[in-house]
């Protein structure tokens, strides 16, 4: 009988430290998705200068570009330090739903499972080359040239050709699959929707939908690159951000298609911010 009060206050200190950690996580999470809502924006907004100047200005669309442009504004390597510790916390908050599970439908299946570890990856390598660049220790490549190196060293290994190609296929299967569940608003299901206002779920539908049928079409294209360099078994086919952006503007469409698209880019920037303070974390 004496023991059960001590009981009640070990499982009261759990649930207090569980509650503390999933407070934490849910900060860093938010403050990760306004952080990749930026780099959205910025690459969006770079690709729109190549789409109308031929050359943004000498900039890429891409990360590295985005990160330059970042630290040129005022207090510029603060905001590049920031944008690196949010993309960790994303990778913090898709780790704890691998071990965990997601707070969305259908969170807890293995399916979804994977593919939070998968995104825990992603993240970690993005915050990894964002800090690396903030601290000066890796330089600012171009995504293009980190592509062609990866796939070289892919291509060199026993079945490389087939490797590169399997990638290339699930990059652009992912965008295609992505794309598809934008259309469908699947996202309505990772929101708190009976949260969200009104007159705001409707500009909601159309980030959502927008950008994430863009940022689909950018990693089928990003596939398929990858695909031909496995295909030809030359890394110089591969591409990355950029060269996938500016590849829309060789289309019979011609730049027009990458306006769209670079529209849709920056949207989904948007879209994140809308994440950041509605999505179920």
């Amino acid at each position: 009988m004496n023991a059960t009060p001590a009981i009640w206050r070990a499982r009261g200190r759990r649930n207090a430290r569980r509650a503390a950690r999933s407070t934490v996580v849910e900060s860093v999470a938010r403050v990760g998705m306004v952080a990749q809502g930026v780099l959205f924006i910025l690459v969006g907004l770079l690709a729109l200068r190549i789409a109308f100047g031929g050359s943004g200005g000498g900039e890429q669309a891409d990360q590295s570009g985005a990160l330059r442009q970042l630290a040129a504004q005022p207090f510029g390597q603060l905001l590049v330090w920031a944008v690196g510790v949010g993309l960790a916390g994303l990778a913090v908050w898709r780790l704890s739903e691998a071990l965990f599970g997601a707070a969305e439908k259908g969170g807890h299946k293995t399916r979804k499972r994977l593919l939070a570890a998968g995104f825990c990856v992603l993240y970690a390598v993005l915050a990894y080359s964002v800090i690396s660049y903030a601290t000066g220790a890796q330089g600012s490549g171009s995504s293009d040239a980190k592509s062609e190196d990866i796939t070289a060293r892919a291509l060199a290994v026993p079945a490389g050709q087939f490797l590169v190609g399997a990638v290339g296929l699930a990059i652009a299967a992912a965008g295609a699959w992505a794309a598809v569940q934008a259309l469908r608003r699947k996202f309505h299901d990772q929101l708190r929707i009976s949260s969200v206002p009104r007159r705001s779920r409707m500009w909601i539908d159309v980030l959502g939908v927008t950008g994430g049928v863009s940022r689909g079409a950018v990693l089928v294209a990003l596939g398929i690159f990858a695909m031909e360099a496995a295909w030809s078994s030359d890394a110089d086919e591969a591409k990355g951000m950029d060269g996938a952006l500016r590849s829309f503007a060789d289309t019979p469409a011609g730049p027009w298609l990458l306006v769209a698209v670079a529209v849709g880019v920056a949207l989904y920037g948007l879209f994140s911010f809308a994440l950041a303070r509605w999505r179920r974390v």
